[in-house]
């Protein structure tokens, strides 16, 4: 079965050169600061779409979606 392009993410040749001249603690750093944003932008979502929900309704949505619904 071959490949179906529109199904992966492919990182920009650009972006892979920045990234490999950086090191593995900023790679890391970028990688954490992208999910904090995530988690961030999820959290609020939730509360818009559901104002209804307490605090740890929310969290536990948030942990159940960034993880795949395995927590």
């Amino acid at each position: 079965m071959g490949v179906n392009e529109r199904n992966i993410e492919v990182i920009d040749d650009t972006l892979a050169r920045v990234l490999r001249g950086k090191t593995p603690q900023q790679r890391l750093a970028i990688a954490f600061g992208l999910w904090t944003s995530a988690k961030k932008q999820l959290t609020n979502y939730l509360r818009s779409e559901h104002p209804d929900w307490d605090e740890m309704m929310i969290q536990k949505e948030v942990v159940k979606r960034l993880s795949h619904g395995i927590a």
